[in-house]
């Protein structure tokens, strides 16, 4: 491995040099951050950098790369898609890409989950998916449906509706407090005490809840908080019991990440709105969907033409997105996709146990291809982007934890090596040195 890449502007490329100072990154301080490492290239589960060092990717490219990077046979179904069809609008026009695909999920999804709405991220697919539950009200001559029940340490995504059904109090939002919409934020009902609380606020409140939001079984960017099957299924119940709608966000639970193609399964519950996103397009392409149930798709089937679904992503339904997914779809057909889950899952509860003895940790927590390391507080984080970078490794830890989300196509030798240095990083943060 070459050496650590200088900061000297002749040891980087012109595009870096020229470009860097134009770019706003995301989640990023511009003035103290240190700067991004410049990626060339990927292959599997790697990435290149300008400079030829490569890196063990172990959270697949915020969770999207489920089959890892630039698998041959999603290239070959892009391009074919690309020669025929790039993009056409989807308003009044329709493409085979989009219906296969909207079939596809269809047949996937439990339950009547059979109206599949497109769209470019997942932010705007919850946005679209609270749009909905406001309109299938409405559109039945019942006002006052409009606000939101969602949980602590949720996140739902960065655009105002979805900031507002986030846990702002603790969350990456709180500069936003006095600017959104105030809904309903619970705890998660994992106690009798909690559930009961939940069964009160929808008997009172009823009249003014559109809908429960939740992300079953892990609340990904709120902390990777992991809940237990009969916290999803009691939320459904109670929904159920008080005629709320449910949405579950499965954006990043959704296509195996949890063990099961999506989280829902496990607990054999049917939400009337579903979101997908990220794992969707395999990583490839911006894609993400809104799934609705007959009983919302229903309330917009109406003489009046007011009554429609006003929306309509410009990229919704993208070609080169749609072959991306099926692509994606056909490798979780093909390939035992959610037995190497489960090869993770195994790997990674055996090698994570070891952390719980250092100092500082909370928690050790591991589901399906998640692990997560909880602190009181993580370590510098510029020592450990720097211990990881010369380990050969890119993690990108937030908050108080340190977790993994690797591509399912992972091999035992990357996922030991994504181990390791997290060992290395979390034994120097406690002596202070670095090799």
């Amino acid at each position: 491995m070459s050496q650590e890449m200088s900061d000297s502007s002749e040891n980087l490329p012109d595009w870096y040099r020229e470009g860097y100072d134009h770019v706003w990154l995301p989640y990023t301080q511009m003035q103290t951050a240190a700067k991004a490492l410049p990626v060339k290239e990927t292959r599997g589960q790697t990435l290149t950098l300008a400079d030829g060092r490569e890196l063990v990717d172990g959270i697949a490219s915020w969770w999207t790369a489920c089959h890892g990077y630039n698998d041959p046979r999603m290239q070959k179904k892009i391009v074919q898609q690309l020669s025929q069809m790039s993009h056409v609008m989807f308003g009044g026009l329709v493409h085979e890409p989009a219906l296969r695909l909207a079939k596809r999920l269809a047949d996937l999804l439990p339950g009547d989950l059979d109206h599949v709405f497109f769209s470019e991220s997942g932010s705007v697919a919850v946005e679209i998916a609270l749009k909905m539950a406001v309109q299938y009200w409405t559109n039945q001559g019942i006002k006052g449906h409009n606000r939101f029940v969602s949980f602590r340490a949720g996140y739902h995504g960065d655009t105002t509706a979805t900031m507002a059904v986030g846990d702002t109090d603790d969350g990456m939002h709180q500069a936003f407090g006095d600017y959104l919409e105030d809904q309903y934020l619970v705890d998660l009902p994992v106690t009798t005490e909690q559930a009961a609380a939940l069964d009160q606020l929808l008997a009172e409140k009823k009249n003014e809840i559109a809908a429960v939001l939740i992300e079953p079984l892990i609340q990904g960017a709120g902390g990777m908080k992991f809940h237990g099957l009969d916290v999803l299924q009691r939320v459904a119940r109670i929904c159920s019991a008080h005629d709320v709608l449910l949405i579950a966000d499965e954006i990043f639970t959704g296509f195996g990440r949890t063990g099961t193609m999506f989280a829902c399964e496990q607990a054999d519950i049917v939400p009337d709105i579903i979101c997908l996103g990220k794992a969707l397009s395999g990583g490839m392409a911006p894609m993400a969907a809104t799934v609705a149930g007959k009983k919302v798709y229903d309330a917009f089937l109406s003489e009046d033409a007011d009554k429609a679904f006003m929306h309509g992503p410009t990229y919704m339904a993208n070609p080169l997105a749609c072959a991306a997914a099926n692509a994606s779809l056909d490798l979780f057909a093909e390939e035992p996709r959610l037995e190497q889950v489960r090869r993770i899952e195994q790997h990674l509860g055996q090698s994570f146990s070891h952390f719980r003895h250092y100092p500082n940790v909370v928690d050790v927590r591991v589901k399906g291809a998640v692990a997560v390391i909880e602190m009181t507080a993580l370590p510098d984080r510029q020592k450990m982007q720097e211990c990881f970078t010369r380990e050969g490794v890119w993690l990108r830890p937030f908050g108080n934890v340190i977790y993994l989300t690797p591509s399912f196509t992972i091999a035992p030798d990357e996922l030991a090596k994504l181990t390791q240095a997290i060992d290395t990083m979390l034994t120097e943060s406690m002596t202070g040195s670095a090799e």
